[in-house]
């Protein structure tokens, strides 16, 4: 048994990397929009009484998720095109990640923090993330740093805490075109 998961493991690796070379050649024609997962945070929820505008209420990120912003920030500056927009979750984990990684002032979209309980606010949010993706028309890449329940609203998949998501219109939805992983 233990075999067939080592197995499992060594074949799936070459596929990530494989995926994520994909990824990056799509960056590096410029005009795409990619959706972030901020990077790796302390704990696994927000408590009862999150504020978005507070810090001290929130999941922040650890040291490791520094380290992590850091590598996306050098790695994109390498192999992408310029980023030209950066917006992100009113959140402060997804405000530091675009901060340490891209060495900009972030723009809060508040369609960007997590997706609402009220299931007619979340379609609305998630309206407002797809609108945002559909009316950019930059030549560079745009960045939207959001939460795991965004992108999988929004796509179906779920990234790993930093993982990048190249994301294209399609219809009223959005379509995945690479997926990046740091």
């Amino acid at each position: 048994m233990l075999r067939i998961v080592l197995m499992l493991l060594l074949l799936a690796a070459p596929a990530t990397a494989c995926a994520t070379e994909a990824g990056w050649a799509l960056l590096r024609e410029g005009g795409r929009v990619v959706l972030v997962r901020h990077a790796y945070a302390n704990g696994s929820s927000d408590p009862a009484n999150v504020d978005p505008e507070n810090c001290a209420t929130q999941r922040n990120l650890s040291e490791r998720g520094k380290q992590q912003a850091r590598k996306i920030g050098s790695l994109f500056a390498a192999r992408a095109a310029p980023v030209e927009t950066v917006l992100t979750s009113r959140y402060c984990r997804c405000g530091d990640t675009a901060r340490i990684a891209f060495e900009v002032e972030p723009e809060p979209f508040a369609a960007l923090d997590p997706p609402s309980a009220d299931p007619q606010e979340k379609a609305e949010q998630m309206a407002a993330i797809a609108a945002k993706v559909r009316s950019y028309t930059g030549s560079d890449t745009m960045v939207m740093v959001t939460h795991l329940e965004d992108i999988q609203a929004l796509t179906g998949v779920s990234p790993r805490e930093g993982e990048a998501v190249i994301v294209t219109p399609d219809g009223e939805n959005l379509r995945v075109l690479g997926r990046i992983v740091f």
